[in-house]
């Protein structure tokens, strides 16, 4: 259906939709091709993402497909094992308890399992939120949502309340955002001849292609501005990707957040390593049934596109939104300074199938080949000054 920039061999290893899938996501083309149209010819890349993510009952995230775990396109850490979240909690709890009236504020709670492990946990270390918020655009991964804390956690349901936007009167407490930044959409672009040049996608009969342009001004200020935090111009024919969406999605949250700390806990790099001359095509990739590759032009709508995060950006828009960054390190290093170990113990049973199970998730969460070192964690905290437990191991800040 739709042909790849020179990436058709990543393609042909995937299992092909059904017939209902195709015609869900030649609905989401026509959508596509009509704004083409107005845009005369092509959309930047994030306006394409944006649409192919998120367009309304048809965009990945919007649509009724299932998109964690075994039976979805990928697993995210909440869904490896409740320790994941019990750790979070933790960390969450000492913040809370220093607050008279607190509340939690959840971006994209997936299958909500992640929320109802923390709810949990909040309750059994006595520091749960007025208000469990969790801010969520799907209304079918909302309905999830409710199924699964409704399972797991039931007495605490009327604790939790769905936004479809960022709460109008301003709150304290902590705001969590797991696996949120490498959603977001992004611009990709090139480096020909010194120039810089933005890929821009073209929709036609259901068929979409790409190509590289010249960049607009934003955005070639923004690779400019890339290669003055490196300290190096990008080589000849280096493609990559940012996000710009991120400054503006930092000051909305600093704007209704009174007093507490944002938990960001995601896969990328800082900039140095993220733009090293020999990641030389970027980190986009894309997720179906479990099977990555690197084609976004794939049957939009029915797969996951995403980017690792470039953290020292994140680091320098939390600045200039009014946060201050007050710690970033590694997940492994977080779960474990968040007391990883003493929650493994506890849950230790004679059980051998058990134990292999428990032993397998830790190594999963924390292991390099595994999440523990492609994933970090940041806290940017505003009005609040105490020491934050998951950060006390180990502080990679001065690398960003």
């Amino acid at each position: 259906m739709n042909e790849p920039h020179s990436k058709q061999q990543a393609v042909a290893v995937l299992p092909e939709p059904d017939a209902e899938a195709r015609t869900w996501s030649q609905a989401l083309c026509a959508q596509i091709e009509e704004q083409c149209n107005l845009a005369r010819g092509w959309l930047p890349f994030s306006e394409f993402m944006q649409l192919a993510l998120y367009a309304p009952g048809l965009g990945y995230y919007s649509s009724d497909l299932r998109k964690f775990g075994v039976e979805g396109d990928f697993i995210t850490a909440p869904e490896v094992s409740p320790l994941f979240a019990q750790c979070i909690a933790r960390q969450v709890a000492d913040v809370l308890s220093t607050m008279t009236s607190a509340s939690v504020l959840e971006f994209g709670a997936g299958s909500g399992v992640m929320a109802a492990d923390m709810l949990l946990k909040l309750e059994q270390l006595d520091a749960l939120p007025e208000r469990y918020l969790i801010l969520e655009l799907s209304a079918s991964l909302k309905q999830r949502q409710q199924a699964t804390i409704k399972q797991k956690a039931r007495h605490l349901l009327d604790r939790v309340v769905w936004l479809d936007g960022l709460p109008e009167d301003k709150f304290s407490g902590v705001v969590v955002a797991n696996e949120v930044l490498d959603a977001m959409p992004v611009e990709c672009f090139r480096i020909n001849r010194g120039e810089v040049e933005m890929l821009c996608v073209h929709c036609e009969n259901n068929v979409l292609s790409s190509e590289y342009k010249v960049a607009e001004k934003n955005i070639e200020s923004a690779i400019r501005n890339i290669e003055q935090r490196i300290e190096s111009k990008l080589p000849d024919g280096y493609c990559s990707e940012f996000n710009p969406a991120v400054s503006g999605w930092l000051q909305s949250i600093a704007a209704t957040l009174e007093q507490g700390m944002v938990l960001l806990v995601d896969y990328g790099y800082a900039a140095a390593e993220y733009y090293h001359e020999e990641r030389q095509s970027g980190t986009l990739m894309c997720h179906y049934q479990h099977r990555a590759h690197d084609n976004p032009l794939w049957y939009p709508g029915l797969q996951d596109i995403t980017t690792f995060v470039d953290f020292t950006d994140v680091a320098y828009s939390a600045v200039d939104a009014g946060f201050n960054v007050s710690g970033y390190t590694s997940q492994a290093m977080f779960l474990m300074a968040s007391g990883l170990d003493e929650l493994y113990q506890r849950q230790a049973t004679d059980d051998v199938k058990n134990q292999v199970l428990l032993s397998q998730q830790i190594k999963t969460l924390t292991m390099p080949s595994e999440m523990g070192e492609r994933f970090k964690v940041m806290a940017l905290t505003k009005n609040y000054d105490e020491p934050l437990r998951g950060f006390l191991m180990q502080d990679l800040r001065g690398r960003l």
